[in-house]
C-alpha cells in the first residue's frame, strides 16, 4: 500500500473505471454458470432430456448432442445476464459519475491510485431502500493489484465518509457467486442481513441470489 493513494474520482479517470468495473464483472461469469450446473432443476431438467432422447433413439450421440447444445446454451445465458447488466451499469451510473455521486454532500466516488494508474475503486450514496444508511458500491479493485490491502482500504474510506455524515449504518449487495467479496466484507465488520433473488426473469429461472450486507457504525 505503499504507493497506493485513495483520491476522489475525477473526469479523466472515467475510461479507466468503466474497464475496471466491466473486467470485474465478467471474472464471474464462470462461477456464475457453475452455479446454474449446481441447481437441483437444471441438473433434473439434463438428466430427464438426456434419458428420453437415450430411450427414443437407442443411441448415446444424439443425447450427448443436445446435452451438450443445452449447457451451451446455459453458458449464454449467464453472459447475455452479466452484459446486460454491465450496459445498463455503464449507461445509468458510470456514463455521468460527476453527476451521480459527486454532486451530493452524502455520495461520493474514490478510485486507488498505484503510481498515477487507476487499479481500484469504490462509491457510496444514501440508499434509497434504508434510511440512515449509506449505500457502498462499485467496488472493484484490478486483479493484478488484489491482495495488497486496497479492497480493505477503500472500505474504510467509506465507513469513515458514512461515520463523518453522520450516518450510522453501511449496507451492500454482492452475489452469490462473488464469494472472495463476501469473504472481504464479513472479514470488515459486516453481517449478512438477507438474501433474495434477482429480480429479472432471468436471474429467477437461473436462480441468481443476491446477498445484502450492513455495517453498523460507532458514532464518536
Amino acid at each position: 500500500m505503499d504507493n497506493i493513494q485513495i483520491r476522489k474520482f475525477n473526469d479523466e479517470d472515467t475510461d479507466v473505471v468503466k474497464e475496471l468495473f466491466t473486467l470485474g464483472m465478467s471474472e464471474h461469469v464462470p462461477s456464475s454458470f457453475v452455479h446454474v450446473l449446481k441447481q437441483p432443476l437444471t441438473q433434473m431438467v439434463l438428466m430427464c432430456m438426456f434419458c428420453a432422447l437415450l430411450t427414443s433413439s437407442k443411441s448415446f450421440l444424439l443425447p450427448v448432442l443436445a446435452v451438450t447444445f443445452c449447457l451451451a446454451g446455459a453458458r449464454q445465458m449467464v453472459v447475455y445476464m452479466f452484459n446486460k447488466y454491465i450496459e445498463s451499469t455503464l449507461r445509468k451510473d458510470l456514463n455521468n459519475i460527476s453527476e451521480t455521486y459527486l454532486k451530493g454532500k452524502d455520495s461520493c466516488f474514490w478510485v486507488a491510485d498505484s503510481d498515477g494508474r487507476v487499479v481500484g475503486s469504490v462509491a457510496c450514496l444514501p440508499a434509497e431502500d434504508a434510511p440512515g444508511c449509506l449505500k457502498l458500491k462499485r467496488m472493484s479493485v484490478r486483479r493484478s493489484h488484489r491482495g495488497m490491502g486496497i479492497a480493505k482500504a477503500l472500505c474504510r474510506t467509506v465507513a469513515e465518509f458514512t461515520r463523518d455524515r453522520g450516518y450510522g449504518a453501511v449496507i451492500l449487495q454482492t452475489s452469490v457467486v462473488q464469494t472472495d467479496a463476501q469473504k472481504l466484507y464479513e472479514h470488515m465488520g459486516y453481517k449478512k442481513i438477507r438474501e433474495f433473488v434477482v429480480p429479472e426473469f432471468l436471474g429467477k429461472i437461473l436462480n441468481f441470489t443476491l446477498l445484502e450486507y450492513r455495517l453498523d457504525l460507532q458514532q464518536d
